[in-house]
Parts: C-alpha cells; sequence; structure tokens
C-alpha cells in the first residue's frame, strides 16, 4: 500500500510540475479599447483604437471583444488595403451580433473596420498586431546588462543539455506516475 500512495503522490507532482512549465502562455480574453462601447467613431485622435492597440500585446490564443448596438454597427475583418481604403464591400469575415468574439490563431496584423458606411473614414477602425509566441524550455532568459550589477557570465553548453533533461525528467516522472 505504501508504494500506490508514493505512486500517486509522484503523480500529482507530475502533473503539477507539467501544469507550470505549459501554464505560462495562458490565453486572454481582452475588451478592445479597454471598456464597452469603445467600438464607435473616436471623439479624438486619442481616443483612436489604434493608439490603445499599440500599448496592448497581443498574444497568439488571445479572444478580443467587441461589444456595440448591433443594430447600428458592425465589425469586418479586412486585408491591409481594405483597412487603408476603407473597403466595406469584401471582408474576410463579418460580424454583426453586438458582442464579438475575435480569436486571434496566428501571429501578424490583423486589420478590422467598422461595417456601416462613413464609419471607417471616420476613424472607426483598428490594427491589432499578434506577437510571434516565444518558446519556452524551462529556464528564464538571462536580464539585460542593465538589470545586472557585475561582470557578465558567458553561457556554458551545459545550460542547453539542462533544458532538454528538464523536460525528460518531466515526463518521465509523469509515465511512472500513470503505471
Amino acid at each position: 500500500m505504501a508504494g500506490f500512495s508514493s505512486s500517486r503522490a509522484l503523480s500529482s507532482s507530475s502533473l503539477l510540475l507539467i501544469f507550470l512549465l505549459f501554464s505560462f502562455s495562458e490565453a486572454r480574453e481582452i475588451l478592445v479599447g479597454g471598456k464597452t462601447g469603445s467600438w464607435a467613431i473616436p471623439s479624438s485622435e486619442s481616443q483612436s483604437l489604434n493608439k490603445w492597440a499599440e500599448n496592448t500585446r497581443f498574444r497568439v490564443g488571445d479572444t478580443l471583444v467587441l461589444k456595440y448596438d448591433s443594430a447600428k454597427d458592425s465589425v469586418l475583418r479586412v486585408t491591409k488595403e481594405d483597412y487603408a481604403n476603407c473597403n466595406v464591400s469584401n471582408p474576410i469575415e463579418q460580424y454583426k451580433d453586438g458582442e464579438t468574439k475575435l480569436h486571434l490563431d496566428k501571429p501578424g496584423p490583423f486589420y478590422f473596420i467598422s461595417g456601416t458606411k462613413g464609419h471607417c473614414e471616420k476613424g472607426q477602425k483598428v490594427i491589432v498586431v499578434v506577437m510571434t509566441p516565444r518558446k519556452h524550455y524551462g529556464i528564464s532568459p538571462a536580464p539585460s546588462p542593465a538589470e545586472v550589477d557585475g561582470p557578465a557570465v558567458a553561457p556554458t553548453s551545459s545550460a542547453t543539455s539542462l533544458q532538454g533533461g528538464l523536460l525528460v525528467v518531466a515526463f518521465g516522472i509523469f509515465a511512472l506516475g500513470l503505471f
């Protein structure tokens, strides 16, 4: 019975370790403009959704949420050219539900404009740039030189083997806990 108990504890520890290794890139729901009703013609250049988007980091897996009056407006995902020209006639995707949720499934720019004639020309549009995902191997990157008080230390070749070793150990422990 003692073997079962230690195996179960080992399995629980393994699951926790794996959860911690892969939980660094948790997807988020992001309300466009930071508040309900932001999907509208901006009252000034400083109220532009592009100003808001420039200060927000978007990652693959995030979901944009746009809340608006569906009787008066819509959201169009368009090409770069249609964004620049405010062309509403050929959208990639069109949304009219009043609470649109847009899944950001790849890195790069996404272009959105209002589907209501004349709104895009008055500034109701946004470019969302999704960052390329970083690869985490369980080891933190070195801090920038400005963050360190003291001489720099050259990396060693053992760091690479340590990364792979940690994953092998984590999955090995997990596998042992399952059998």
